[in-house]
């Protein structure tokens, strides 16, 4: 029986599958884990202590369950990102891994490279303006501040393009990731932006542009004996988690988008021609060839979690059954929520979290049902400049907050579309496997293990209000920006 091997880096948690050819798990591993906040708008992780040591824990792990006769075909691993590991010739990492756009230290790069390069000229070249989510002005910022770091390293990665040169040897980077390293990579072309990409990474080389299940090497002895897979198998090259999860549940034909319940909002929309929009992410899709639009949030189910603690620690399941006693609407109550920033579609690091409309009538239940209307508001804006590059034809809902008895429907609600929940949600790491599978061969590269389970509709009774609620939240933001922005800067006594 020849079997996948699919693991995936996520911000919480380190999660892996076997799967056969099929799309059936044969085992699953998970190890939790959590991220580093040194200083306030850094984010970071100890890329070898923690993360390769998983990788290797996870493989040696799910290897010990392979079943009888059962042979390891192949192998993938995507991760969080777009991040910036910097290493050594001898791919030991000079500093910790800086994250995704939850890392804000580069503001001052992005203004800068944003002024010498022309906001015009990278949206136009790469699809997307510069924010928190860059690895290029992240890059500057090591150069600028950390110059002893950047001028000892050899090769920068990503999360799952350094766990793959660390099983092969190889110097790479997927499509995909290189597209989310503006302004360095040219989306239109599939290419790297040569002039600005040898401007910003100076002496340290461009890594080999590979697919995301394209084999780029087999597993060395070395990574062989730390990690327990057989040396020689076929390494895919993976790509970013969110990415590697929309692939796994059939988001792969233009027009298919795929909204992600977690810790933040995720969303990623496949479409059929380039297009660029300057509070959108453009990027290279995961199929060759292919692109996409995609969009993330800095909170959603952590507001819920922060909400839980603040009120009192209750359980889950008793805070939701009070806010399931609340009306639709909140009974007038609105939630920007903003508490660490926002990404799309405002790209403001000082913008907070704003309640309206707060009386003694409201009560805990109250202020979890508008929590969750407020992230809906705020997925509804984003999608609605998806729809101008391409209407979208199915959307499918993962993650964890789907347990959530409100969330969705309050989402399906306010945005009027109905959504459609897999069968599997195991996430990135089914569809790393899939990627494998593709990528070796084993399968047609058109295969597609996704299931539904079951939809969930718009109630029409609701549109109305949500309508005239959504009005109001879109004017909450701009009218209490320059307060909020003061507030922000108040220094800390």
């Amino acid at each position: 029986m020849e079997l996948l091997l699919g693991i995936d880096i996520g911000t919480g948690s380190t999660k892996g599958v076997l799967v056969d050819v099929t799309g059936s798990v044969i085992a699953t591993e998970t190890i939790p884990h959590s991220m580093d906040l040194p200083r306030p708008g850094w984010a970071e992780v100890d890329a070898e202590n923690l993360w390769w040591r998983e990788i290797c824990q996870i493989s040696n792990a799910l290897m010990a369950r392979m079943p009888g006769g059962g042979v390891l075909a192949g192998m993938c691993v995507s991760g969080v990102g777009p991040c910036l590991v910097l290493c050594d010739s001898d791919l030991r990492p000079l500093r910790p891994a800086i994250l995704y756009g939850i890392d804000t230290r580069a503001a001052a790069e992005i203004e800068a490279l944003t002024a010498e390069l022309g906001e015009a000229n990278i949206l136009e070249q790469g699809g997307t303006l510069l924010s928190s989510q860059a690895v290029g002005p992240k890059l500057e910022w090591v150069r600028r501040h950390e110059p002893e770091v950047f001028e000892r390293a050899a090769g920068w990665y990503g999360s799952n393009s350094y766990i793959a040169a660390k099983l092969t040897g190889e110097y790479v980077m997927d499509h995909h990731t290189a597209s989310q390293c503006d302004p360095l990579y040219a989306t239109r072309e599939f290419t790297w932006n040569l002039p600005w990409a040898q401007r910003i990474c100076g002496h340290l080389p461009l890594p080999r542009l590979v697919w995301p299940s394209d084999v780029v090497g087999t597993v060395t002895a070395l990574a062989a004996a730390d990690t327990g897979v057989p040396a020689g198998t076929p390494v895919s090259a993976g790509t970013v988690d969110a990415y590697s999860e929309a692939f796994s549940v059939g988001v792969r034909r233009p027009g298919d988008l795929m909204l992600m319940y977690g810790s933040t909002m995720f969303l990623v929309q496949i479409i059929n021609e380039y297009h660029s929009d300057p509070v959108l992410w453009t990027t290279a899709g995961v199929e060759r060839g292919t692109r996409a639009l995609a969009a993330g949030t800095s909170t959603a189910g952590s507001l819920i979690g922060w909400l839980q603690t603040v009120t009192g620690g209750a359980s889950f399941d008793e805070l939701m059954t009070e806010a399931r006693e609340v009306p639709p609407g909140s009974e007038g109550l609105l939630i920007l929520p903003y508490l660490a920033g926002e990404r799309t579609p405002v790209f403001d690091a000082q913008a907070r979290g704003v309640v309206a409309g707060l009386t003694l009538r409201h009560g805990r239940g109250h202020l979890f049902r508008a929590a969750y209307e407020g992230i809906s508001f705020g997925i509804r804006q984003i999608l609605e400049r998806f729809g101008d590059a391409h209407t979208a034809t199915r959307t499918v809902a993962v993650g964890g907050g789907l347990r959530s008895p409100i969330w969705a429907q309050a989402l399906s609600d306010i945005t009027g579309r109905p959504q459609l929940v897999p069968e599997q949600a195991i996430g990135a790491s089914y569809g790393d496997a899939l990627l494998a599978a593709i990528g070796t061969g084993l399968v047609p590269a058109d295969t597609d293990w996704a299931r539904i389970d079951r939809e969930i509709t718009p109630d029409p009774r609701h549109r109305g209000l949500y309508d005239d609620l959504y009005a109001t939240w879109l004017e909450l933001y701009p009218a209490t920006k320059d307060q909020v922005h003061r507030l922000a800067n108040q220094p800390i006594v």
